[in-house]
């Protein structure tokens, strides 16, 4: 049976700035899909990461569906409506366009598809991050896909020695959407300069080479671009299938033990390490740090079974206590040096523009 995952995430409001959405937002947003999926959807499931919504959705109606879409946006739209009359901070915030011509790709939320023949066992991870963009999944998908030492089935395994394909986005290129398909093994290194800098190029998808099946993706919308100005960081979605042709679930989830250093924090301007968290998580410390939520599925014609907290096990603890002391000595630096973004990446441009105020009293030393 060939089906759809669809993943559909934005922020419409949170509790105390920008720690968690109310339980009246959620509860708004879970009985419209839930009135309104008839005829439209297979099964869903709502959750929240930080002050981000998200909408797993099953269906056979194809990625960029524009009745999959409109229902997830006119969800978001009746959860705005509440944020709003509640007074909860942001409301409405990531839906940044109005106008909605047949899917929301560009109006703001983030959108993470795949379409696939379903197999007779199914399971795979839905993560959701917040406080960070994009290229916080480069390190992990990177580790899980191409490195043995992360991912021993790369060599145990004969399907999964065959390697993976890499569709990588340049979301830096300022005319349009540019991407590059890159191999593992052969074009390791290839990929590894490209993933170095995450704040460019970004991957947008892993697919299999010995089956040919998709294995990964990632959503790859750059929240700023699309406004225009800072609305905050991307706060991205990925779905990971798991088992047989792809790595196993244990091999997909050992490297965000890492905590690696991402884009986010405080405004969105900072380098901290990313947290895993238990699902359904605030954001706390330094408006972070930055979470990734992981939920594991398994799914049956499109029915989805309960979901399985992947980071609620005790090792993820020990892996929280190291990534809050990464932070806390990384804030110690407080603005300097590599504590925060570049100029060009900063979420806020105070920094630029006071740089260039101060251009004027600059004169030539005189010796």
């Amino acid at each position: 049976m060939e089906i759809t995952l669809s993943i559909i995430k934005a922020d419409i409001g949170a509790i105390g700035g920008h720690m968690a959405p109310s339980a009246q937002l959620l509860a708004t947003v879970r009985q419209h899909i839930l009135e309104e999926a008839a005829n439209i959807l297979i099964d869903s499931y709502i959750s929240y990461t930080g002050d981000d919504i998200a909408l797993l959705m099953t269906h056979k109606r194809g990625t960029g569906d524009e009745a999959v879409h409109r229902l997830a946006l006119d969800a978001f739209l009746a959860g705005t409506e509440v944020a709003r009359a509640q007074g909860l901070y942001g409301a409405g915030q990531d839906l940044v366009k109005d106008a909605f011509s047949a899917n929301v790709r560009g109006m703001g939320p983030a959108v993470a598809e795949m379409e696939f023949e379903e197999r007779p066992n199914e399971p795979f991870l839905f993560f959701a991050a917040d406080k960070t963009d994009p290229g916080a999944y480069n390190l992990p998908l990177y580790l899980a896909f191409a490195d043995p030492m992360n991912t021993p089935g790369l060599f145990l395994s004969q399907k999964l020695a065959q390697g993976f394909r890499f569709v990588i986005m340049d979301v830096g290129h300022t005319e349009c959407d540019r991407i590059i398909e890159l191999v593992a093994p052969e074009d390791l290194y290839d990929i590894a300069a490209l993933l170095r800098d995450p704040q460019r190029y970004v991957v947008e998808s892993v697919w299999s080479r010995a089956s040919s099946e998709q294995a990964a993706v990632v959503s790859t919308s750059r929240l700023r671009d699309v406004a225009g100005k800072s609305t905050g960081k991307d706060d991205p979605v990925m779905v990971l299938r798991t088992q047989m042709h792809f790595p196993s679930t244990g091999e997909l989830l050992a490297p965000f033990q890492v905590g690696h250093f991402v884009a986010g924090g405080v405004r969105g301007s900072h380098n901290m390490p990313l947290m895993p968290c238990t699902l359904n998580s605030p954001v706390s410390y330094f408006d972070g740090p930055p979470v990734v939520t992981c939920a594991a599925f398994a799914c049956h014609e499109g029915r989805l079974t309960e979901p399985v907290d992947a980071f609620a096990h005790p090792f993820w603890d020990a892996v929280r206590e190291h990534v809050a002391a990464k932070a806390m000595e990384m804030r110690r630096q407080g603005f300097f040096g590599s504590a925060m973004l570049p100029l060009a990446q900063l979420e806020y441009t105070g920094v630029a523009e006071r740089i260039e105020r101060l251009q004027g009293r600059f004169r030539e030393r005189e010796d």
